[in-house]
């Protein structure tokens, strides 16, 4: 499990950086203006924070977003650095390849399908990664396999623990990561939940503590 999760980090929220690709910089406490790559999955405030962004990147960043995030990119980004991607697409992007997973709520109003936002799956250095975003245990979700999970877990706006373990049982990932939890909603004792009720089936990697 080790070699899957070098160079990841998770942060408040959805952020997370796999080495030099971001995935919705949130709660960043230091400049380093190192990403190559920045990933959006939707537009709400803790997943597209402009000011976040600005402490990652660089002049050859490239941001790759849904269409709702456009408008406000271009206030740092010239449109030959952003990729504006839609669900059910696959992408290259040097040695990065992507596939775009439909991303919203079955029962709850606030990501709506029609809205077009998406999780992210990722083979990189030959790894296969699923980030979710804020999303319900849906059909496309569970149809998505992946060596490394990351799986809000925080309820209200996304899966609750409960909800997000039994996801992890039918993806079967190597290692799932619980995220979205900790901070705006959910709490910090969730994460130690969500490891409980997978002990033994699935292994998991908690960072927010």
């Amino acid at each position: 499990m080790n070699s899957l999760l070098e160079n990841v980090t998770v942060w408040k929220q959805n952020s997370i950086q796999i080495e030099d690709i971001y995935f919705d910089p949130f709660g960043i406490e230091q400049e380093t203006h190192d990403a190559r790559v920045i990933f959006i999955t939707h537009a709400h405030y803790d997943h597209f924070s402009l000011e976040d962004i600005a402490k990652v990147r660089n002049e050859e960043t490239i941001l790759i977003i849904p269409k709702d995030c456009l408008v406000k990119s271009l206030s740092q980004f010239d449109k030959n650095h952003i990729i504006v991607v839609e669900p059910n697409q696959n992408y290259t992007l040097g040695d990065i390849r992507i596939h775009t997973v439909p991303m919203y709520n079955i029962s709850k109003g606030f990501h709506p399908k029609d809205n077009h936002w998406v999780g992210y799956q990722i083979e990189y250095n030959d790894i296969l990664y699923y980030i979710v975003g804020d999303s319900d245990d849906t059909e496309e979700l569970e149809q998505t396999k992946c060596d490394v999970l990351f799986i809000p877990i925080g309820g209200t706006y996304t899966m609750n623990v409960e909800e997000a373990a039994r996801a992890v049982l039918t993806i079967n990932p190597k290692v799932a990561i619980p995220t979205h939890y900790g901070s705006i909603v959910g709490e910090l004792s969730d994460g130690l939940k969500f490891a409980q009720l997978l002990e033994g089936k699935i292994p998991t990697h908690i960072y927010l503590k």
